[in-house]
């Protein structure tokens, strides 16, 4: 740990914020102006460093410097083709539809690089002119690196004169702190919107581009941005592009000195810090949130003037709804009976069965609670975890291990849920997200207890559920049991007391309800429902590994919610059923799984903007009214 490699290690972090930045920059403007959360801009990221790649080969060695900017320009039109094409149609549908529709467009523009560039990694050309490195305190350092820390203040002052000394930087500004007011005073939206779009996909494809040299084009390359890029986001504060490069040094120097400092021994234990870099960013944003919720240099979101529909009151289900649900549990039952010459049938049914609890539990806290989690993962991963090694390491029964282990989830769910609650609305997604990082990170590093990123293997069910069907019938059981009970609760008063905070926390509060308390508690009983599909999702595939903590669970379990719509209770059942299913039958058809599912899943938002369950709710309204009407005109 000397001096001058501290130096050195705080210029790296220098050099790696600046790409964050334009990355985070992008995304904060597009969410600042048209309150989408763009799951999407990773991809504009992905494509920066493809197409920057391609250019640089088609331009030839002294073509390099105009490949960089001639990617961002590429990467910003296809922003504003999606925007026009896509995006607005989807602007009236709820914000988290939205959401939807861009995960959507990342599957499809994942299979679209991967059909255009491969799917090996490919290493661009070095940059011409700065191919070699300077020495710094005795120590040498890439040439192209420095170029890197002046580009991030330049990219930055640039944005700075087009936002503050612009008349389309005012409206810009000005919708990103009242859009409606903004439109109220005639100004195009729909042409704003499409204006910041594109600048905030081109300065993505910037970033992307701008690593052409460091590191190899890989399509692994937007789900891993995308998350820094929130983080830096809510770091920094929503619409403060001088926030997002703050935030962006924050972290990057921060990782630059976990670097640094390596394995430290204090007290006679060894601490890895070169580890922390997998979840600094992560711990950096709790911290901020925790102590100043809305960033360091973002303010308050003003409260919305657009008139809010109100939902519909939750009635009992009618006979013949109970009627139908009591014979799918029958025919369920039956299933390995009616398909016992298919077992593929029973596995495929028992992953749909623990999807289903998983998506219940998040839509639990999301629909009824209004409480929007971006991790709900880490309960299903507590849970699976938890089964796994009660079983294993602690050699209790299996039996024993699955009862316990949504006891494990609900703690971690107490301890996450008590500062969670403290925000509201992206805000606290963004912190849920943190805390399931952290699980994450816990998981893969933690090689004596979790195994690491091999994870655990040998997690078996007892050997009276390993004959026939025995143990689908039990996830069936179980899996029923906890969906209905999470429905009863939402009919009883807790459930009330829950929408009251939802709908209106002083309402709520003036009449008694201690509205944090109800959603602390909330989160407790939803990551025990969610610790207990984790555990079946263990004992039935016989292994586990840190995937099921990932960002990528978490956003499956969003997609499931949405997919069958948030404002019904039936919802998250058949979106998770619809979500499973569509993943299963397209992956084992086709290479390009993902563009075909996230074509689906696009034409399904544009078509049912209130979700699958959601639209036959309506249909089923709409057909019960007509009938009314007939029978009311046949009796005059």
């Amino acid at each position: 740990m000397s001096f001058t490699g501290f130096i050195v290690q705080l210029l790296n972090g220098l050099a790696g914020a600046s790409s964050l930045f334009m990355v985070a920059a992008g995304l904060s403007l597009i969410f600042g102006v048209t309150r989408i959360v763009n799951f999407a801009h990773g991809s504009f990221y992905m494509l920066g460093i493809y197409a920057a790649y391609s250019l640089a080969g088609w331009l030839g060695p002294m073509g390099f410097w105009a490949a960089l900017p001639l990617a961002a320009v590429v990467v910003g039109a296809l922003g504003a083709l999606v925007e026009v094409l896509l995006l607005r149609r989807v602007y009236k549908a709820p914000e988290l539809f939205q959401l939807l529709a861009t995960f959507a467009l990342v599957l499809v523009v994942k299979d679209a690089a991967l059909w255009l560039w491969g799917p090996e990694e490919l290493l661009g050309p070095r940059a011409p002119g700065l191919r070699g490195s300077v020495t710094i305190l005795g120590r040498p350092f890439p040439s192209y690196d420095l170029f890197l820390i002046v580009v991030g203040p330049v990219v930055l002052g640039a944005v700075w004169l087009l936002l503050t000394r612009t008349r389309w930087g005012t409206l810009v500004r000005a919708a990103t702190q009242d859009r409606e007011m903004v439109g109220a005073l005639g100004v195009n939206q729909a042409w704003l919107f499409t204006a910041v779009f594109a600048l905030g996909a081109a300065l993505a494809g910037l970033g992307g581009a701008l690593q052409l040299p460091r590191e190899p084009a890989s399509l692994e390359m937007d789900l891993a941005t995308i998350g820094s890029a929130f983080v830096v986001v809510v770091v920094g504060g929503m619409g403060s592009v001088p926030g997002a490069y703050v935030a962006a040094l924050l972290i990057a120097e921060v990782k630059a000195v976990c670097i640094w400092l390596g394995v430290v021994e204090v007290a006679g234990v060894s601490l890895s810090f070169s580890k922390l870099t997998l979840v600094a960013e992560f711990l950096v944003m709790a911290a901020v949130l925790i102590a100043r919720p809305w960033g360091l240099l973002g303010r308050p979101q003003a409260a919305s003037r657009a008139p809010g529909g109100a939902e519909q009151p939750l009635r009992r289900p009618r006979a013949a709804f109970v009627a139908a649900v009591a014979a799918l549990l029958l025919a369920l039952a039956a299933l390995p009976w009616l398909a016992a010459g298919a077992p593929y049938a029973t596995v495929l049914a028992t992953d749909l069965l623990t999807a289903a609890l998983f998506a219940a539990s998040l839509h639990f806290i999301m629909g009824p609670g209004g409480m929007h989690s971006f991790g709900h993962a880490a309960y299903f991963g507590l849970g699976a975890y938890g089964a796994a090694l009660l079983a294993r390491a602690a050699g209790w029964p299996m039996e024993l291990a699955l009862l316990c282990a949504p006891a494990v989830a609900a703690l971690g769910a107490a301890l996450f849920g008590w500062f969670a609650v403290r925000l509201s609305g992206v805000y606290l997604a963004m912190l849920t997200l943190a805390f399931a990082q952290i699980a994450w990170a816990v998981a893969y590093q933690w090689d004596g207890v979790t195994g690491g990123s091999n994870g655990l293997t040998g997690v078996w069910p007892a050997p009276w559920l390993a004959q026939g069907g025995a143990y689908y019938g039990l996830t069936l059981a179980l899996a029923a049991a906890a969906i209905l009970l999470l429905r009863r609760v939402l009919h009883a008063p807790f459930g009330y007391a829950l929408r009251a905070g939802r709908d209106s926390a002083l309402r709520a509060e003036a009449i008694g309800i201690d509205v944090r308390r109800v959603q602390w508690a909330a989160f407790v009983v939803a990551g025990a429902a969610a610790g207990l599909a984790g555990a079946l999702y263990a004992f039935s595939k016989g292994s586990i590994s840190p995937d099921v903590l990932s960002i990528t669970r978490s956003v499956d379990g969003l997609v499931m919610v949405l997919l069958g719509g948030i404002q019904t209770l039936a919802g998250p059942v058949v979106g998770a059923v619809a979500f499973t299913w569509l993943h299963d039958a397209v992956a084992r058809n086709t290479d390009y799984w993902r563009a075909v599912l996230g074509g689906i899943i696009l034409l399904l938002v544009l078509l049912f903007p209130q979700g699958l369950a959601g639209f036959a709710r309506q249909a089923g309204g709409r057909l019960l009214r007509g009938q009314e009407d007939g029978a009311a005109e046949g009796g005059r």
